[in-house]
């Protein structure tokens, strides 16, 4: 009986300790953070990103400033802000990847099979990351509020919940897995409820965001291609309705909040 509650106290002791040392190391990320916080790379990004908006390229030699991200031609204040949203023009509800994509196709006439074909930081991929970077600066502060008015932006908040909950692959994972509830942590990171307000806030209110461990600036794009590999899924293809999907689904719950982006992550 003695020596089963002393194994018992060193587990509960071992438990405790485990514990304490995740959150001093989720303590010391973010300290670590919020040391970068001034000098975030993300900077370096933004100014390509303006230079590229103003650029003529391609093969119609023309620059993004006639983009309409949704608030009119070449306005980019405040129009993050209020992505994903419906576009007359292109009969879809697009994100700030695809729509950027729209106008580096139709203003700019490069080959959408060639923005598809680029890797992440590759290509006509890199670009599109800096404009990105770019766009994002100019809602910090504002208010997370995307449209949610058109039945399409309606239908696809319903596809982006349907896909957040689909368990599969061979870890039958699904996005709530990690994102559905509070308390959950993986490598010391706490992970955030997308299902919550205050969670959805949290996470889609930081991304885009300059990741150190990668040394580059990651769209939403790019985080939740990720999120499929690490679910063991195939990888989604660049701008495709279900990644869009999601993306309206976080942010029509994070409505409310404000924008942080560019963000810093680890």
């Amino acid at each position: 009986m003695l020596a089963s509650k002393c194994i018992a106290g060193i587990f509960l002791f071992a438990l405790l300790g485990s514990s304490v040392q995740a959150q001093t190391a989720s303590d010391d990320i973010a300290k670590y953070r919020e040391m970068l916080a001034d000098g975030n790379p993300s900077e370096l990004f933004e100014g390509a990103g303006e230079e590229l908006w103003s650029k003529p390229a391609g093969p119609k030699a023309k620059s993004f400033e006639a983009c309409d991200l949704g608030l009119g031609p070449g306005v980019v204040d405040g129009a993050f802000a209020q992505l994903p949203r419906y576009f007359k023009d292109s009969d879809r509800v697009q994100d700030l990847d695809s729509r950027l994509v729209t106008c580096m196709v139709n203003l700019q006439g490069i080959d959408r099979n060639e923005i598809l074909a680029d890797a992440f930081g590759k290509g006509h991929r890199k670009d599109l990351e800096a404009l990105a970077a770019y766009v994002v600066t100019h809602s910090k502060g504002m208010k997370i509020n995307p449209p949610m008015t058109h039945p399409k932006e309606k239908a696809l908040y319903a596809l982006g919940q349907k896909a957040f909950y689909y368990r599969g692959g061979p870890m039958d994972f699904a996005c709530a897995s990690c994102h559905g509830s509070a308390d959950k942590r993986i490598r010391l990171q706490d992970l955030a409820d997308i299902t919550t307000p205050s969670g959805a806030q949290s996470a889609w209110g930081t991304w885009p965001a300059y990741r150190v461990s990668s040394g580059e600036f990651w769209t939403m794009q790019r985080r939740l291609s990720d999120c499929f590999r690490q679910q063991r899924f195939p990888a989604p293809q660049y701008v495709s309705e279900v990644t869009i999907a999601l993306s309206m689904f976080m942010a029509a719950n994070a409505k409310g909040g404000s924008v942080q982006t560019p963000g810093l992550k680890r």
